[in-house]
């Protein structure tokens, strides 16, 4: 007969810890008393009372003075205050599992939100977690959660937090889960199955499937113990559950070629080895090496600073807790996981998974381990940054503050300095706009004694810049066409950069209409499509273009003008020789300062201004040299002409029989011909 044994069977961590503590109060010469069995374990009770630690019921039955060792299924706040009210010295051994659940009810209980608890209304655990809550709704399934809120609907709305025993199983606690999402509007969901109980859960059920017969080891007040009998009785038919060596019967196994052995979480050590040292003692050198192994890690000891792997158990918007296979419970908190900002949590670490931390506190008395990836990531970061810098490679990191004279880069924990010289920004622009960014950098110093780290921003933008410049020269040709963003303004025109060279738009060169400043067309920070108008690379100079050659002014301009049609100006320039006023966009006509009035005027200015609209008529048109010639004085004179009057203009007159010829009055105002 082949027997094989679980892994994972025997104490967890948390009731290694309970054991071992309450086992240090007993060897210390106090009073000592257990209110409630430690853990379930008749064996391990029975232990402990020889060892002198008194069982008692009730905090009442404490002895004044005595040291009272809390179980590690936790107690809720009334035992707690009723003990104080003793006068006595409080051991607590709660399982760091079950201690962060009294931490999230008594959480909900301070955001005013009632606790729902999944899991056997009569366990002592149950009954802990409830003890930190009010009103607390306790339910063994989904079946009965949803028939509590069909029948009490006005429940739905009200803020709720879900939370479950530790043994529960996974397939049970998915069910109440989407139940709870259906039926309520407002609740929050905390997943507290312990990973020991669940991988012990995992193992046992493979096996059961694997094997012909399956021994199940552990107390029958175990709440674990009974859940493992369930899951591999229904996969193996031939399961027994026992509770030490005098309960076990080779004879049921007789002709069984295959047989596993699991035990609950409350097993000790020397009563699984005893049973499996009955059923197979060929292997009993193997059972006593695979129990030292067992031992070895379960006591093992944690030391800040040190370097430690676990497996992530549960992740919550606070923290991730991790399994270090030993009698600590470890935590990571949010804020230690990673220096990014924009890096979310659930994408970084996943349940079950395997994660390398830095051991930052022990806290042997809470039972419970504060870790640090950031700090490993931080330690593991140094050399890269210090090969980064010999290399000359560039590196990505994010900007997390502004310090003075500069900003902060984390790389993987490692703070870098970049002076406001190598930020590659605008001088006038504000360094918070940096912050939360990713930037891509060169590590230009490091010293690791005096842990400071310069970088620069600059150098790469500089690279990458000088990179893309030498493709624009390679490729750049008149006429050539690119998609550019304005980068600065001056008086005469605009600078824009072509995806890594800057190229000048003058002014004239912006639009057809004739503008004073180039502001009036574009902006810093604007994209803009331009063409070459012309280069030289020995002077690394570019002359653009802006204006839509397509929509060619003076072709619009003689499509719709000739010489002799009176057109409607704009005065654009003043000279001391006359004025330009544009007649369309892009084409300006002169009007010569004769032109301007039918009188002798001194200056332009005397007459005209800038932006003033006038009617004038284009006396020339020079189609070679695109020039028009404007007069407002011909349309001046025009009007001042007298007319000859003709046989057909006269009007007569019929006055007492008499006829009368009557020249018009062309002085009459039109109100008087009216009249």
């Amino acid at each position: 007969m082949k027997v094989t044994l679980a892994k994972s069977a025997g104490f967890c961590y948390g009731v290694r810890r309970a054991v071992e503590l309450a086992e240090k109060a007993a060897k210390e010469n106090v009073s000592c008393a257990m209110l409630g069995p430690v853990i379930h374990n008749r064996a391990v009770i029975e232990k402990l009372e020889e060892m002198g630690v008194e069982l008692i019921h009730t905090p009442e039955e404490a002895p004044q003075g005595s040291r009272v060792i809390l179980r590690s299924h936790g107690e809720g706040r009334d035992t707690f205050e009723a003990l104080e009210r003793r006068g006595v010295t409080i051991m607590d051994t709660t399982c760091p599992n079950v201690s962060r659940i009294h931490k999230l009810v008594r959480q909900a209980g301070e955001e005013d939100r009632r606790v729902i608890i999944i899991g056997v209304e009569g366990h002592p655990e149950v009954q802990a977690i409830a003890g930190w809550s009010r009103e607390p709704l306790i339910f063994k399934d989904g079946e009965t959660l949803s028939q509590f809120f069909m029948q009490h609907p006005e429940q739905a709305q009200r803020p709720f937090t879900m939370v479950s025993q530790t043994t529960c199983t996974q397939e049970l606690w998915k069910i109440c889960k989407e139940n709870a999402k259906k039926l309520c509007t407002n609740i929050k969901i905390f997943d507290t199955i312990c990973n020991a109980t669940y991988t012990r859960q995992s193992e046992a059920q493979q096996l059961a499937s694997q094997n012909d017969a399956v021994v199940v080891i552990g107390g029958r007040e175990s709440a674990n113990t009974r859940r493992l009998y369930e899951l591999c009785r229904a996969l193996c038919p031939n399961t027994v559950w026992i509770e030490n060596l005098d309960e076990l019967d080779p004879a049921q196994f007789k002709g069984r070629a295959r047989v596993a052995i699991t035990a609950g979480a409350s097993t000790p050590v020397w009563i699984i080895k005893e049973v499996y040292d009955k059923m197979s003692e060929e292997n009993m050198m193997e059972i006593e090496e695979s129990f030292a192994e067992l031992l070895e890690k379960s006591i093992k000891t944690l030391h800040t600073g040190e370097k430690v792997t676990g497996v992530v158990t549960a992740i919550t918007p606070t923290e991730i807790y991790v399994d270090l296979g030993t009698k600590h419970a470890g935590y990571i908190p949010v804020a230690e996981l990673t220096d990014d900002p924009t890096a979310k949590v659930e994408d970084l670490v996943k349940v079950g998974q395997e994660i390398e931390v830095f051991v930052v506190r022990v806290n042997d008395a809470e039972g419970v381990v504060t870790l640090s990836k950031k700090h490993l990531d931080a330690v593991k970061s140094w050399d890269d940054v210090e090969k980064a810098c010999e290399e000359q490679t560039t590196v990505e990191g994010v900007v997390t503050e502004e310090n003075k004279g500069g900003v902060v880069v984390s790389i993987k924990g490692v703070r870098v300095f970049i002076p406001a010289s190598q930020t590659g920004i605008p001088r006038d622009t504000p360094m918070t706009e940096l912050l939360k960014q990713k930037v891509r950098l060169r590590i230009t110093e490091v010293n690791r004694a005096r842990r400071r780290v310069v970088g620069s921003i600059r150098k790469v933008t500089a690279a990458e810049r000088a990179e893309k410049a030498s493709e624009v020269w390679n490729a750049i040709e008149e006429g050539k066409r690119y998609h550019g963003v304005v980068k600065s303004l001056t008086s005469y025109g605009a600078f824009v950069d072509n995806g890594g060279v800057d190229g000048m738009v003058h002014i004239s060169e912006l639009s057809w209409s004739r503008i004073k400043h180039p502001s009036e067309v574009v902006n810093p920070g604007d994209e803009v499509d331009v063409y070459v108008i012309s280069f030289d690379p020995e002077k690394k100079k570019i002359s653009l273009g802006m204006k839509d050659k397509s929509q060619d002014p003076w072709a619009l301009f003689t499509e719709k003008y000739h010489a002799g049609d009176v057109a409607t100006v704009k005065v654009v320039k003043l000279m001391t020789f006359g004025a330009f006023a544009e007649v369309v966009p892009g084409v300006d006509g002169l009007i010569h300062i004769s032109q301007i009035a039918d009188h002798r005027v001194e200056k332009p200015g005397d007459v005209l201004s800038e932006g003033q609209e006038v009617e004038a008529k284009i006396t020339e048109i020079d189609y070679d040299h695109k020039k028009v010639s404007l007069s407002v004085r011909a349309l001046l004179e025009e009007a001042q002409a007298p007319v000859d009057v003709t046989a057909e203009d006269t009007v007569v007159a019929s006055a007492d029989g008499e006829t009368t010829e009557v020249a018009p009055d062309f002085a009459e105002s039109d109100e008087t011909a009216g009249e």
